[in-house]
């Protein structure tokens, strides 16, 4: 797999666990307030560090590390990334994975042979604000469906997240979601923050007041919704 980036510490992006964060690139999305353009728009070829220096790395954090979190960029777009997290698991670490949930056939072959502990699934809006949301004109979501689908009847610890953008996301939009995606799932709503790496400067997030309006509109029908990082 090819790591574009590495944070040895983190105790975010991995719930419960301490962890290390590895970053892929290039992604099938291009949302205007992802965070992390120069992993999806303007990615260096050059700036990869190779597999075993990065396990190299992983075998001293024995004892200090719980786990491994995967992200991207979208990680299922590469080709090694099912090698990577049983190198991972081989090692004695738990994965976590984040995804857009653009390729069900890799989730599912993750889960039919149990490389990940966690995954965390991005909802990026309703069903008809996708397309705009994600930023491809011609969009359908069908896989985005499967793959949340194969979650929720899985046996995989998961959740769903929804970074919240002014302009994008309302109180309705998570009703609309809510009614598509009812269940005990967890669900987070974190709203945007400006990384200064992104696709479409500009974007802002929502007053704590409108964030709370939308997770008003979303635990009807997803009671354990909650927000994030406010």
């Amino acid at each position: 797999m090819k790591i574009h980036g590495l944070q040895k510490l983190t105790l975010l992006d991995y719930p419960g666990k301490i962890a290390c964060t590895v970053f892929t690139a290039g992604c099938n999305f291009r949302c205007p307030f992802c965070h992390n353009a120069s992993l999806v728009t303007h990615v260096d070829p050059e700036a990869v560090m190779e597999e075993d220096d990065f396990f190299v790395f992983l075998s001293k954090r024995k004892g200090m590390l719980d786990g491994v979190a995967i992200t991207g960029g979208e990680p299922t777009l590469d080709p090694g990334l099912i090698d990577f997290m049983k190198r991972v698991r081989e090692h004695g670490f738990a994965v976590k994975l984040d995804t857009n949930g653009t390729r069900p056939d890799v989730l599912r072959r993750i889960a039919d042979e149990g490389l990940a502990d966690y995954i965390a699934m991005d909802i990026k809006n309703s069903p008809g604000w996708y397309a705009a949301t994600v930023g491809l004109e011609n969009f359908t979501i069908d896989a985005v469906e499967e793959s949340a689908s194969m979650l929720m009847s899985g046996n995989i610890p998961f959740e769903f997240r929804t970074t919240v953008v002014d302009g994008l996301h309302a109180p309705e939009r998570f009703a609309e979601i809510g009614a598509w995606l009812a269940g005990g799932e967890p669900y987070y709503l974190q709203n945007f923050r400006d990384s200064g790496d992104l696709i479409a400067p500009g974007m802002k997030g929502l007053s704590p007041e409108r964030m709370e309006e939308c997770l008003a509109a979303l635990r009807p029908y997803i009671p354990k919704a909650e927000l994030r990082g406010l």
